[in-house]
């Protein structure tokens, strides 16, 4: 028997599920008749932009996805590559932002589960999460209370699950005022002999539920995802999901063990759109159907319908095809783990997906028509520049404030001197110290940790050899991994091309600041709405950057996550977007962990060096027109002159990558003993970043002034870009290290003073005071900001 309608839903109910009238014909076509609830539910979950990237996907081709270190690729749960020795990783970012914005602390705990789930569901032990935030303005009380309960949420989650957070990034910026950001990634070391992946396959095999119970919770959270936020948002709470790490715990150990068997055929994490998910892309991608009868789901409430099953996200669930005759073997596994384990289907042969209900058909729907074969819309690009990007790039540094080597005047401010403008940037949210909120990350956690937060430019993790590796041996751990997730969304948001090249040069150069050769990339593509002509073209030219940049460093994408519609809805009824964030998750490589390090100073006397664009060329390096290093999208002018103009930093690939080797050169060398890349607040507050880190001063004397290069004294201190790392060298190393850069850089390096004292100095080359401070004070500034701003504190909000 079946329970299909031939009575067709109103406009309202169609729009209600995400989809449009044409794809609402569309269904019909494909099915021939008009769907029931529980289908209309089902479609409406596969063609949301979260599950089938209908307006991505065409722009994510582009994406070098091949390498000779990728098994797997996108397409997966998660890409896996080889780090040689036996050893492969598996890793994936994915995003959990709109039910953050409405539930942060069970928002951002359960996409952490979700993505270990991801992880794991590969044959692969969790061994690191990272992740990257954006908030909106501190000064408004919402943002502080969603601040805190994503922190709170994400801290409980990976701390109870048991795996470190060992690195990631936080923004603050007004314009994620009503749509904050929260992206996971997690890291993994294969653990089973064969990779473990989603595609059903040997008919009449079992389909295996195990896990949790299945409840009303995470109803359409793959369409809640997919949608504008409104003040009505609020009422979409049961669109988020609650998550129980203990459990998810047990889980882990389960599937690993449960893996371990060769008993399992194929596996997927019930994330998005639940059992609908799970069920459609498994059968779609083995080319064959399943059959599920959601009697025999183990549930947690009474009186649900098919389309509750169907819809729901509840967390710390799998979907399994396992051997025929062997599924007593596998529930035995996860019963002893105190899990539900229960056959609930099996693959058919014909392709479609079929759920069963009180004895009768509840659903039937081809899997491609859910899986793979969805609706996919080709959008055109703008023809020319948006009107905001022209008027940013017409910008000029000639409008702000004359300055001089004493300082800037500033409206209602008078005259301030570039200490006070440092003091200022430090205590600036989006660069002051982040230890209030990775203090409550367990980073420890599993003793693989060698670099943590706060203590170099991307986090450090030791890779240690599995007893089920040909040729183990035990003993000491050499090699380790890198990771970082990085990108600056005011640069995107000015040039999107160029700004999604910046992400990718960061990164990279991140892992290199630590000694760690780049070698792939996961990617969190957050943007606005792709319906608008200018979401769209933010969209496709910051995909196309970020190609482009994964092809000049040989680091293919191995898979990653789109979050679209990241707007909301202002007083007036308009649809406010956020910048355009394309969050770039990177892993690299350390052949020696005795040869890494971080960016703090490590012995007084040391050298201090610039390598990049030097102080002489900043006024002149550019790329295409454009400069290498600028105020333009920079913090300063933010910050300081309250503007988000400018064209930003160009990138010079060619620069970025013989900066990256050189210093990645010294570290392996043993020469350089601290490295850190100027970033967010330019060369005053890189300097400024590593006393405080180091607990050292240093004294800088500059070889050119704004007088001599004919640049501003504000530009020359906090311009940003330049592939640029400040490193310290040990005095005994000079000789060799000057030979080296001479050799491979050229002219892109200078010496630019030492490791002294307790105070961070800056002077001209005729001794004119620039810059002067003790550290202890600067890095006060610097390690309170936060923590007072969220505890609203008119004075510092001021």
């Amino acid at each position: 028997m079946t329970a299909f309608s031939t009575a067709p839903f109103s406009p309202t109910e169609i729009a209600s599920e995400g989809i449009k009238p044409d794809e609402y014909d569309d269904i019909v076509r494909r099915l021939g008749r008009h769907p029931n609830r529980a289908e209309l539910g089902m479609f409406g979950v596969m063609w949301s932009e979260h599950c089938c990237y209908k307006n991505s996907r065409p722009l994510l081709k582009q994406f070098p996805v091949e390498g000779a270190r990728v098994l797997v690729g996108p397409g997966e749960n998660a890409g896996v590559i080889d780090a040689g020795d036996g050893l492969r990783v598996a890793f994936k970012i994915e995003s959990h932002n709109h039910p953050s914005a409405v539930e942060p602390f069970q928002g951002a705990a359960t996409g952490v589960g979700g993505i270990l789930r991801d992880i794991f569901t590969m044959g692969a032990r969790p061994i690191a999460v990272l992740n990257s935030l954006r908030f909106g303005d501190l000064a408004d009380s919402r943002t502080r209370r969603l601040c805190q309960g994503v922190v709170s949420g994400i801290a409980h989650y990976g701390n109870c699950f048991g795996v470190p957070t060992v690195g990631g990034e936080v923004y603050f910026d007004a314009a994620y005022n009503g749509n904050p950001l929260v992206n996971a990634m997690a890291i993994g070391i294969m653990e089973t002999p064969d990779i473990v992946k989603s595609g059903a396959a040997g008919l009449g095999n079992p389909m295996v539920y195990v896990g949790s119970t299945t409840g009303r919770d995470g109803m359409g959270g793959a369409s809640f995802a997919s949608a504008e936020l409104t003040d009505e948002s609020e009422a979409d709470r049961p669109a988020v999901q609650v998550g129980d790490p203990f459990l998810e715990k047990s889980l882990v150990e389960a599937c690993l063990e449960a893996f371990k068997t060769g008993a399992i055929v194929a596996a997927q994490d019930m994330g998005a759109a639940g059992l609908t998910c799970s069920t459609a892309e498994m059968a779609a991608k083995g080319g064959v159907g399943i059959e599920l009868d959601l009697d025999l789901i183990p549930v947690r409430e009474t009186g649900m319908v098919p389309y509750e099953y169907l819809l729901s996200e509840s967390q710390e669930r799998m979907l399994f095809v396992v051997v025929a005759g062997r599924e007593a073997e596998v529930i035995e596994i996860f019963e002893r783990w105190g899990l539900h384990a229960v056959v609930a289907g099996s693959v058919i042969e014909d392709p479609i997906v079929r759920i069963l209900f009180k004895g009768e058909i509840a659903a039937e729907i081809p899997a491609l028509a859910l899986a793979e074969n969805t609706p996919i819309y080709h959008r055109e690009l703008l023809s020319e520049l948006p009107d905001y990007a022209q008027k940013a790039w017409a910008w000029s540094e000639n409008s702000l404030p004359a300055c001089s080597a004493s300082g800037i005047a500033l409206a209602n401010a008078g005259q301030v001197s570039w200490t006070e403008i440092l003091h200022r940037l430090l205590s600036q949210p989006t660069i002051a110290s982040k230890q209030w909120i990775y203090h409550q990350y367990d980073h420890q956690v599993q003793n693989n940790t060698v670099q943590y937060p706060g203590q170099g430019d991307a986090a450090v993790i030791r890779l240690r050899p599995l007893e089920t590796v040909p040729g183990y041996q035990p003993g000491k751990v050499t090699r380790g991994l890198a990771a970082t997730v990085d990108c600056n969304a005011r640069y995107v948001y000015l040039s999107p091309y160029e700004g999604a090249k910046a992400a990718v040069a960061e990164a990279a150069r991140n892992l290199s600041c630590v000694g760690a050769l780049p070698l792939a990339v996961t990617d969190n593509l957050n943007f606005g709405s792709p319906e608008k002509p200018i979401g769209y073209w933010q969209l496709a030219e910051a995909c196309r950057g970020l190609a482009d940049a994964c092809r000049e460093f040989e680091t293919p994408v191995t898979g990653g996550n789109v979050s679209l519609y990241n707007e909301t809805v202002d007083s007036q009824g308009i649809p406010q977007p956020i910048y355009p964030t394309p969050v770039v998750g990177m892993v690299g490589l350390i052949d020696d962990l005795a040869y890494t390090c971080g960016q703090g100073w490590q012995h007084d006397g040391d050298l201090i060096y610039l390598l990049g664009v030097s102080l002489e060329q900043t006024a002149v390096a550019a790329v295409g027109g454009n400069p290498l290093v600028t105020l333009g999208g920079s913090e300063y002018l933010a910050a300081i002159h309250g503007a988000a103009t400018g064209h930003p930093p160009a990138i010079d690939m060619a620069l970025e990558k013989q900066v990256q080797a050189a210093c990645r050169h010294g570290i392996a060398q043993g020469w350089v003993r601290s490295a850190h890349d100027c970033a967010e607040g330019g060369l005053a507050v890189a300097l400024a970043e590593s006393c405080i880190s180091g607990r050292r001063g240093a004294k800088i004397q500059l070889s050119a002034g704004a007088d001599q290069s004919g640049q501003r004294w504000d530009r020359l201190l906090f311009g940003e870009g330049g592939a640029r790392i400040v490193v310290s060298v040990g005095r005994d190393d000079q000789a060799v290290w000057e030979a080296y850069l001479r050799d491979r850089l050229v002219d892109a390096w200078q010496p630019l003073g030492t490791v002294q004292g307790d105070a961070l100095t800056l002077t001209t080359q005729d001794g004119q005071s620039l810059i002067a401070d003790r550290v202890d004070a600067l890095s006060q500034t610097w390690h309170t900001a936060i923590e007072q701003r969220l505890a609203g504190n008119v004075a510092v909000l001021a």
